[in-house]
């Protein structure tokens, strides 16, 4: 038995360097899946928030038109278009358009709007057993080229028209799943030269509409965004850092027939990783298939288990320290295990929160676009104040983004809002009051709470001319849970300020923060010698 010994131990020890080896081995490929995982999540994140935005910039289009009952002239479109700088903040989109619903004998008023926005004679002919048509009425960039698409009626196509009927019946944003489009020729003809894309389109109602009433009765027309996949996808893909993976999108399931984007590095398939996600854009199923490519590079070598393998045969006399080995391998493998699901909790749990508050911005935004183009009385109006209260919320935002535990200081907070208003540096003793940290839900409504009141300032107030009329003082009064943050705004001039005749949208505005969204009290005193501004709000640190 003991001639046979070092046979045996040998033997036991190269299985157990073998197994080891498997172990590491099976150990780097789980690595490697959830590396690449990891960077697929990343890859799909980019995707939904390029075409989140781009939904939430035709519900803005969707407003605009709505806040002048859709009467909207070529001049009109062409300033608003130009003011949302596609080519800087929303590459990708290849243009944006206005489809009216024409209904039997309503061809030649349409014929005549499109002779009077841009002096071309458009003949829409009406269609036996059709009950309406949709041709473009508006369109932007109209650029020599893309004019021909004027009074082209995109209901012909049937996908498209089933995407309108969508949006009547829900009045939600419906896509019209993948279509060929080339800007030299129409939606349905099959040139070489076509390129694979999609439209989203958009109810535009009418305010005259009756409710229950049918949906198409009650419809005005569609607005449209058009996408050239390739362009959209290169613009999302193109965002450092670049990602080592190719994109296969699909619309609705993975078919040839299907395809919208081929990423065009090439994917490597000796990593043997695949994964497959289904999102939904604008009430259409997309599968994205995502492979590595020869950028993605695994957590360890590949030639580590063969060296662990190696270095067991080689201590084959040494079964204690072979087990020591194995201990480590098992020890790293669970922390290795441990760590990444902690990390993907984490990583859910923040992406949870950001596409809520992403919702809640997108819906704050939203009304107050509708808002402001309610009060605006042109388009230039609108774009000023639009701008200046979107600016004094990413103002809030950003300060919150910078602090790890989500808060803003109150002083910090007033600054940066004031400066943005008067535009020069805050003379000493405007601002006084101690430390006070904010939540993000009193950052966000005091940050346009304050913008507001500035506005005012610079407006009708002895502000406007000296910024050093301004006073604003705080303080927190009472302990315990009743204590009270309690906020001085006071403005001194020669001139009396007398109470508006009629409440704007920004003094609503700031109402409903202070008393609905931080159940507060505001009061207002007009005196001789200016204005007096008392709010009164719960505070708990």
């Amino acid at each position: 038995m003991k001639k046979f010994f070092p046979t045996i131990a040998f033997v036991a020890v190269a299985m157990a360097s073998l197994v080891l080896a498997g172990f590491a081995y099976f150990a780097s490929r789980d690595a490697a899946r959830i590396k690449f995982e990891a960077a697929a999540d990343d890859a799909v994140n980019r995707v939904e928030s390029r075409l989140d935005l781009h939904m939430s910039l035709l519900r803005a289009t969707e407003a605009f038109f709505g806040a002048r009952s859709g009467d909207v002239s070529r001049a009109e479109f062409e300033n608003f278009y130009k003011t949302l700088d596609v080519d800087g903040n929303l590459a990708g989109l290849l243009g944006l358009g206005y489809l009216k619903l024409v209904r039997p004998g309503e061809e030649a008023a349409a014929e005549e709007e499109i002779r009077r926005n841009y002096g071309v004679d458009r003949t829409i002919s009406s269609i036996a057993g059709v009950p309406w048509q949709a041709p473009v009425m508006l369109l932007e960039p109209a650029e020599k080229e893309s004019r021909r698409y004027l009074g082209f009626d995109v209901a012909a196509d049937p996908v498209s028209r089933k995407a309108m009927e969508q949006t009547m019946a829900d009045n939600g944003l419906h896509t019209s799943g993948r279509r060929m489009l080339d800007p030299l020729s129409s939606w349905k003809d099959q040139a070489e030269s076509m390129v694979t894309g999609f439209v989203i389109f958009a109810r535009l109602g009418s305010r005259d509409a009756a409710q229950n009433q049918d949906p198409v009765a009650s419809t005005k027309g569609f607005l449209y965004a058009i996408f050239r996949a390739r362009d959209l996808f290169d613009v999302i893909l193109g965002k450092a850092p670049q990602l080592p993976v190719n994109i296969e999108a699909y619309d609705q399931s993975i078919d040839p027939n299907n395809l919208l984007f081929r990423s065009d590095e090439p994917p490597v398939h000796g990593f043997g990783l695949k994964s497959i996600r289904m999102i939904e854009v604008a009430g259409r199923p997309w599968a994205i298939v995502l492979r590595p490519t020869a950028a993605f590079t695994e957590p360890s070598s590949p030639f580590v288990p063969v060296v662990l393998g190696l270095f067991g045969l080689l201590l084959a006399g040494t079964i204690a320290m072979i087990a020591r080995y194995q201990e480590r391998a098992f020890d790293a493998a669970a922390q290795l295990h441990e760590t990444t699901e902690k990390s993907l909790l984490e990583k859910d749990l923040m992406l949870q929160e950001m596409r809520h508050r992403i919702k809640n911005s997108i819906a704050r935004v939203l009304a107050i676009s509708r808002q402001t183009a309610a009060h605006s009385a042109d388009l230039k109006e609108f774009t000023n104040s639009f701008s200046a209260r979107l600016q004094s919320m990413a103002a809030s935002q950003d300060m919150l983004t910078r602090s790890r535990r989500q808060q803003a200081d109150l002083g910090d907070l007033l600054r940066v809002e004031l400066s943005q208003v008067f535009g020069k540096e805050l003379p000493n003793g405007l601002l006084s009051g101690p430390q006070i940290m904010l939540d993000e839900t009193m950052t966000q409504a005091l940050g346009l709470t304050f913008h507001e009141l500035a506005t005012n300032a610079l407006k009708y107030g002895e502000a406007g001319n000296s910024v050093g009329a301004l006073k604003v003082d705080w303080t927190v009064e009472g302990k315990g849970r009743e204590r009270t943050l309690a906020f001085n705004w006071t403005e001194t001039g020669k001139t009396k300020l007398e109470p508006p005749a009629k409440t704007g949208f920004g003094t609503r505005l700031i109402d409903m923060n202070i008393t609905r969204e931080l159940r507060g009290t505001i009061e207002r005193e007009f005196r001789d010698d200016g204005l007096r501004v008392r709010i009164r709000l719960p505070y708990s640190s």
